[in-house]
């Protein structure tokens, strides 16, 4: 863990290998749970408009096409916003980006409890979005960055089921709030609460100390943090290295460099694909499951066990992921998940089975999406890795959007339940094949990257 500077004898750590060889600290385990509080946050302000919407339809005297803009720009919004605040939390820091980004879907949501028109609440909805978009992707990057390697995808995973801690937390909460307060209210709590919660984050929640060694110029702040990650260790007059080349160039540049380009394009693919399928789930489920025969509360069951599916695959891949090639391990479950998606609309006579293939479907989509967001965070270098993570959430989030849309676009062209559900289940073979792929390509320029530093140790020094 330690060596000897070269040049003056001053001792050297490596920062990973000290967050590798240790135990889980206290100081690390606290910003898990600040993170994961950062996605219940974002999850309960994702979905506020669904649980509110026929209070809103009600209240304007609005129909049901005309709230539907509404929810395209708050997707919209979440798109933008990943692709804009990736790329700022690697020139700014993850800290303050996420900070910034709660504090604007905080104050817009407040916003939106006063506005008095659908057209004002479409505007504040994709401004919501745009700080929504940005707190995702950095939360994961600043949890990922403090992981060992060893459990990664085991840590990170349970901190990206604050997504769906949050959407259900509105559920809980929508049914009184509204009948008491309002619709309004409901805004007003996904304002106030983030607001509150920033004041806990600034005193409490790190940067990431991988980013400040990248960056350079800020180790005094880095050994700050490796003294509490290692209370019983001395870094005062230590040098922090970092196990990674320092890197020339934008973030974004550095997406598509040679010897990475080719597995970000793979991992957009998969996040395309997997957000695809899990929004045209999430919108016409229920609808598709009535049309097979089975009656409202049926409907309703089956698609609370998919969300449930969705949490569990998140913990489930994730320990799988990291005792396994994490790549195949998504792969099979890509595999399974279209499998029993194809056949759940032949299922709808057998309750069992069908019961069994959604829970399946559950896993292999929500479970994957966490699982391409660790595998993003654990591709990109330091200097990249917000930009990487958020660019390829803002390309699933893309991929949301489509699958929203094309839902009723099948409908309204009076395709039954069987073929839908068996051309939805395509995507998930798309993904699968690109993740298969992503392991090929990491393995071959892993082992060009070996061959090169093992000829520039060897050839002699000029």
């Amino acid at each position: 863990m330690q060596a000897r500077h070269p040049a003056d004898e001053t001792r050297s750590v490596v920062l990973q290998d000290v967050i590798n060889q240790r135990g889980l600290s206290r100081f690390q385990v606290v910003t898990f749970v600040l993170c994961f509080l950062i996605l219940v946050l974002d999850g309960y302000d994702t979905v506020v408009v669904g649980y509110i919407a026929p209070a809103l339809a009600a209240h304007f005297g609005a129909t049901p096409a005309q709230l539907a803009p509404m929810f395209g720009a708050g997707l919209f919004g979440l798109t933008l916003g990943s692709f804009i605040f990736g790329p700022v939390a690697d020139r700014f820091g993850r800290k303050p980006t996420l900070l910034a980004s709660i504090a604007i879907f905080a104050l817009f949501s407040l916003m939106s409890a006063w506005a008095n028109s659908i057209g004002m609440l479409i505007a504040l909805r994709f401004l919501t979005g745009l700080g929504l978009g940005g707190a995702m992707p950095n939360a994961y990057t600043l949890a990922a960055e403090y992981c060992p390697d060893r459990l990664r995808s085991t840590l990170v995973a349970p901190i990206g089921c604050g997504i769906a801690v949050g959407g259900a937390l509105g559920g809980l909460v929508a049914s009184r709030m509204i009948g008491a307060f309002g619709w309004q209210s409901m805004l007003v709590l996904g304002g106030v609460l983030p607001l509150l919660v920033i004041a806990v984050l600034v005193p409490w929640l790190p940067e990431s100390a991988r980013y400040l060694v990248a960056r350079g110029g800020r180790e005094r702040q880095a050994r700050s943090i490796l003294q509490k990650i290692a209370p019983d260790a001395g870094f005062h007059d230590v040098v922090i290295m970092s196990e990674e080349r320092r890197v020339q160039g934008q973030a974004i540049s550095q997406l598509l460099k040679p010897g990475v380009g080719g597995g970000t394009l793979l991992l957009w693919t998969t996040a395309f694909m997997t957000l695809f399928v899990i929004y045209f789930l999430g919108n016409w489920l229920p609808i598709l499951i009535q049309q097979s025969g089975l009656s409202f509360r049926n409907a309703s069951l089956m698609t609370a066990l998919y969300l449930t599916g969705n949490s569990l695959g998140a913990i489930l891949l994730g320990v799988l992921m990291d005792r396994m090639n994490p790549q195949y391990v998504l792969c099979g479950a890509f595999v399974c998940a279209a499998i029993s998606l194809a056949s759940f609309g032949h299922l709808s006579g057998t309750p069992a089975l069908a019961l069994l293939a959604l829970l399946i479907t559950g896993v292999g989509t929500g479970g994957t999406m966490t699982g391409t967001n660790i595998l993003s965070a654990g591709y990109y270098a330091t200097a990249g890795r917000a930009t990487g993570v958020a660019w390829t959430l803002g390309m699933g989030r893309v991929g949301s959007i489509v699958g929203s849309m094309i839902g009723g676009a099948m409908l309204a062209a009076h395709w039954g339940p069987k073929v839908i559900f068996g051309v939805v289940a395509a995507p998930l073979v798309v993904a699968a094949v690109s993740v298969s792929a992503l392991a090929r390509y990491r393995s071959r320029h892993a082992d060009a990257e070996r061959e090169e530093e093992e000829a520039a140790i060897g050839s002699p020094a000029r």
